[in-house]
């Protein structure tokens, strides 16, 4: 059902049900008032009545001579005197009679002749005697039954018309609603300039126009992004399959040496292995995309964690002399997932070992910040730094800090993006910058868990 008839229906079956309870409530309070006119009438001719048989005695009254019903009767039951409507039984029953005679005076309506009857009952200046009298309801009744007529005849007219004014008002509202629809069904996927227009009232719909305007250009930088991904990827596939092409084209020619078919197979097995480093890269990137789930997350020892990385690279750095200082407190703890977290660390350590001149160290630090909540872990080398044009793009993936850098020497340009990826994953953040003696420094915020407070600090090579 659209909604703008279920608005309509919606607010006409809100409007009749506002009609019957205020309906009924003004029917409940106009009989209240109509009753109570009846009775105000009532109490005055019992009043008169009374004094008159105080003045000149029962047999003064001419109670056949008036047109409203009256009686006066003992607590028993007894008729004293009686209209002819009344004549040869008792207006009230014994219940009845013991109420009015317990002081109370009692109102009610009944039929007495086969007429509606308004009665009012109530003690008289004799003891043990009660005096009765009545009056018909035909004209609070007419009048009742004339406002209720209206309310019928009426109120059908005014929900029709209040569902009416709905339908229009939910048209003029939805009106700019579908037009967002209509514009957006008309933006393709290949569209990098369309907007929805943004209406002047500043209210809930421009909001909205303005948040899926918003959306818009999140959807499309995610597309370039995604474009820019896949072209690169390509790209760097394209260098190492070509190559493996070429050396198994090579090995194929007739008249090769056994030096020569070992050389072109070695050759097309560092290919392979490129290739496979590749594309592990590229899956652990894509696996990043869906959110912090491809990280299992545990309080991990990080001094621990610091050395095993630095031994590990300090086994790459061997030939040119570079070694890796760990300065860690002994009893600092993470939670990480400690195979992700040394991925990280490995790749930083490796581009730091890269660019350090030979014999230099590399420091590996972590240290709990000024924040109960957040550790900071450092690394830092002494070569030539970051580009200054290259900061800013420093984790973006197939980026090099020297695009003539040899691939072989440059790798594919993700290992910081790897990094980012996993820091991000633990809900940390990853920074690159030069130190302001020299040398790159990348700093990774993690969020902090401590089992015990620290005892020392450690700061070593290994």
């Amino acid at each position: 059902m659209p909604l703008r008839l279920r608005l309509a229906l919606l607010f006409a079956l809100a409007t009749a049900l506002a009609i019957a309870v205020a309906g009924f409530g003004f029917l409940l309070q106009l009989r209240i008032s109509l009753d109570a006119s009846l009775d105000s009438s009532l109490v005055s001719r019992a009043s008169a009545l009374v004094d008159e048989v105080s003045a000149a005695g029962m047999g003064s009254l001419r109670l056949g001579q008036d047109e409203e019903p009256a009686q006066f009767l003992t607590v028993d039951g007894q008729v004293l005197a009686s209209s002819p409507e009344l004549a040869g039984r008792p207006a009230l029953d014994p219940e009845q009679r013991r109420q009015v005679a317990a002081g109370r005076t009692l109102t009610f309506t009944t039929n007495l002749a086969q007429e509606r009857t308004r009665v009012l009952a109530r003690t008289t200046n004799a003891p043990g005697t009660l005096v009765v009298v009545g009056t018909g309801t035909d004209i609070s009744d007419a009048a009742a039954d004339h406002v209720a007529y209206a309310i019928l005849l009426g109120g059908p007219p005014a929900v029709l018309i209040a569902g009416f004014a709905a339908w229009l008002l939910a048209g003029a509202a939805l009106r700019p609603v579908e037009r967002m629809r209509r514009e957006t069904a008309e933006i393709s996927e290949h569209d990098t300039t369309g907007q929805l227009a943004v209406p002047p009232t500043r209210d809930e719909i421009a909001a909205l126009a303005t948040t899926m305007n918003a959306l818009l250009d999140r959807l499309r930088a995610a597309v370039v992004r995604e474009r820019g991904f896949v072209a690169d990827a390509g790209h760097e596939l394209r260098t190492p399959l070509a190559m493996l092409r070429a050396e198994l084209e090579l090995a194929a020619r007739p008249g090769r040496s056994r030096v020569e078919l070992a050389e072109a197979v070695e050759a097309a097995g560092q290919e392979t292995e490129r290739l496979i480093r590749l594309s592990e890269n590229l899956l652990l990137l894509a696996r990043a995309e869906g959110g912090p789930s491809f990280v299992r997350a545990v309080p991990t020892p990080l001094h621990e964690l610091l050395t095993a990385a630095a031994r590990g690279a300090n086994a790459y750095g061997a030939d040119r002399s570079v070694t890796v200082e760990v300065d860690c407190p002994l009893d600092l703890t993470v939670t990480a997932d400690p195979d992700r977290l040394r991925q990280a660390l490995d790749n930083l350590l490796e581009n730091a070992i890269r660019h350090s001149p030979v014999g230099e160290v590399v420091l590996l630090a972590a240290r709990q910040p000024n924040s109960p909540t957040s550790l900071r872990i450092t690394v830092r080398d002494h070569g030539a730094g970051f580009p200054p044009e290259f900061i800013p793009h420093a984790f973006e993936r197939f980026r090099r800090a020297d695009t003539a850098r040899a691939r072989i020497d440059g790798g594919a340009g993700l290992g910081l993006a790897i990094v980012r990826a996993i820091i991000l994953a633990h809900g940390g953040e990853a920074l690159a910058r030069n130190h302001p003696t020299g040398g790159a420094v990348v700093v990774l915020h993690l969020p902090y868990h401590q089992l015990d407070q620290p005892r020392t600090s450690s700061a070593l090579r290994v």
